[in-house]
């Protein structure tokens, strides 16, 4: 058992280092009849209550803003929202056409921070270089809420790490949208609105603390020390609960999930695996453990045809027990492991 974890460890840091209204109908729910989804752990419990992800199998600009208008949180005051802008040499990220009548409805502004691998989002100069030739800029205002510094937040959970750190531009805003493009990923099996809130908010030294589980605040020599894979899923829980809690305790933030170029590594990836997924829909909610369960329980529930396998992000997540972020999402109080799905089409 050792000697497998060693090598799942040294196999996830060599991951990383080349890495890194409308009529609406319930079309379906999580209960016992969805036996290939993953399945909890016994450790954790989620209230009898459902919560609500809507659906809609239209990946469009208009969608997106009927997808956020369904969740009925109006975002007011200065609004952030969180993307990845993606990494050179991926093509996999939302694009700016895709979002931007988003951005334009809510008069937001794009937010990112520097990453923690090599790449060409390590240093400000190379990241704004990035951006551009992505095309955000100058189609919208962008915030590298790092460039000027960071600072810890409190987290509910301090099991492993005891703080968050994020950019001290998060100061700046008043309301969160949660732009999530679903995926795989290299490190935590899956990328969602999880994955978004914690490594995305994070500022470098802050994604050096979750990756780390809690170990070191630092980006130098970090990969050395991230062997503890339970611990950095459980930190990223801890991180996004963080990020949750300071808009409001919640109230002033959304969660919204693009299910398109799904590959099995995350836009941070330079030169990611191929896509074998059809794109599937976009999915949003105010409760960023059912939404993410439900992106899961797609993967996971989907019959495999011509142009559509399904197996190779099942074999991520599971193979990196990326479900456990859920999960501990969950146990902490995050939100809630039971949900119903919501058709707007």
């Amino acid at each position: 058992m050792k000697t497998t974890t060693k090598i799942l460890a040294a196999l996830l840091v060599l991951a990383a280092l080349f890495s890194i209204g409308c009529k609406q109908k319930v079309v379906n729910s999580n209960t016992a009849t969805n036996t290939v989804s993953p399945t909890p752990s016994a450790a954790t419990t989620s209230t009898g209550e459902k919560s609500t992800v809507y659906l809609t199998r239209e990946i469009s600009p208009e969608a997106l803003v009927k997808i956020y208008n369904a969740l009925g949180r109006k975002a007011e005051g200065r609004v952030a929202v969180k993307i990845s802008t993606g990494e050179a040499g991926n093509n996999n990220y939302l694009k700016p056409d895709l979002i931007k009548n988003l951005v334009e409805t809510v008069g937001g502004t794009i937010v990112e921070c520097n990453t923690a691998y090599g790449g060409k989002r390590t240093t400000f100069k190379e990241h704004w270089q990035t951006i551009k030739d992505h095309g955000f800029t100058p189609m919208f205002k962008v915030d590298l809420m790092d460039e000027e510094g960071e600072f810890e937040i409190p987290v509910q959970d301090d099991s492993n790490i005891k703080c968050d750190i994020v950019g001290t531009h998060l100061k700046n805003y008043d309301f969160m949208i949660n732009l999530a493009h679903f995926k795989g990923h290299p490190m935590g099996g899956m990328g969602g609105v999880l994955k978004n809130a914690s490594i995305g908010v994070a500022s470098a030294n802050g994604k050096a603390y979750i990756h780390t589980a809690g170990y070191q605040k630092t980006v130098p020599g970090l990969w050395q020390h991230t062997n503890n894979q339970d611990g950095f899923l459980e930190s990223m829980a801890a991180a996004a609960q963080a990020v949750h809690n300071y808009f409001d305790g919640g109230k002033k933030v959304v969660y919204i999930a693009v299910m398109n170029n799904m590959s099995v590594d995350c836009d941070c990836v330079a030169h990611p695996e191929s896509v074998k997924l059809k794109d599937y829909g976009i999915l949003a909610s105010l409760d960023p453990v059912a939404l993410d369960k439900a992106c899961v329980d797609i993967i996971f529930n989907m019959t495999p045809s011509e142009g559509n396998d399904n197996e190779p992000l099942k074999q991520r997540i599971s193979s990196r027990h990326g479900i456990h972020t859920i999960e501990h999402a969950a146990k902490i109080g995050l939100g809630n492991l039971n949900y119903e799905i919501v058709s707007i089409d």
